[in-house]
């Protein structure tokens, strides 16, 4: 896996139902409004591997499911985070390696066991950990409806909370810069705005930029 980096690589993080991914559309629209080369991608992806993992995320459990994660992360890295940071691109990741920490660790998985299988992926340049209360985010998700297992956990959202928190304290042992944001108190445009004040202006490559669906998924 090729390290060369001249771009910068944002990845987005956050319990279910904590707005995550309308954030990101609304980060990456603010973005490309300041005239910003900006690439936004989405974990798991839209790959055949990456639909397979999403749509099979609600039978597969355990290190079986860190395993599918981990490689369908790999092959992300492989065809769109590494070429895009080589050619000097700013990119976001609507999920990384912090919801594998959380999620996988809900679904039983030892912590050490997801470090270890994960231990190649490369560490984001800004990792963004978006938070609130778990009674805001548990009323959120009963009012769109469960649309994966973990939903069905009514203790989900304070556990994930707290494993997020777990999840930014071992970046910045890492020393990934780590942007923990109240995204029960502010709008996403706001919250959007926050994060873009933290991105530095790069010389970055002149590309289209990209905007796949940001489906739900593990």
């Amino acid at each position: 896996m090729n390290s060369a980096r001249n771009g910068f690589f944002v990845s987005v993080d956050g319990p279910s139902g904590v707005g995550k991914s309308t954030t990101v559309q609304a980060l990456h629209q603010l973005l490309a409004q300041q005239g910003r080369s900006v690439q936004r991608t989405v974990e798991p992806t839209t790959t055949a591997l990456g639909t397979f993992t999403r749509s099979h995320a609600n039978t597969i459990h355990g290190m079986a499911l860190a395993c599918l994660v981990a490689a369908t992360r790999y092959e992300h890295i492989e065809t769109v985070i590494d070429p895009a940071l080589q050619a000097g691109e700013l990119i976001i990741s609507d999920r990384y390696l912090p919801s594998t920490l959380v999620l996988q660790q809900l679904d039983g998985v030892p912590v050490e066991f997801l470090l270890d299988v994960n231990q190649h992926v490369p560490l984001p340049d800004l990792a963004v950990i978006l938070t609130a209360e778990p009674t805001v985010i548990a009323a959120r998700i009963t009012k769109r409806g469960a649309t994966h297992r973990w939903h069905l956990d009514p203790t989900g959202p304070r556990r994930e909370v707290d494993l997020y928190r777990d999840a930014a304290a071992y970046l910045m042992t890492r020393g990934v810069s780590v942007l923990q944001l109240d995204n029960g108190a502010y709008t996403p445009s706001d919250v959007a705005r926050r994060i873009a004040d933290t991105i530095p202006t790069l010389p970055l490559a002149s590309v289209p930029s990209t905007a796949p669906p940001p489906p739900q998924g593990p």
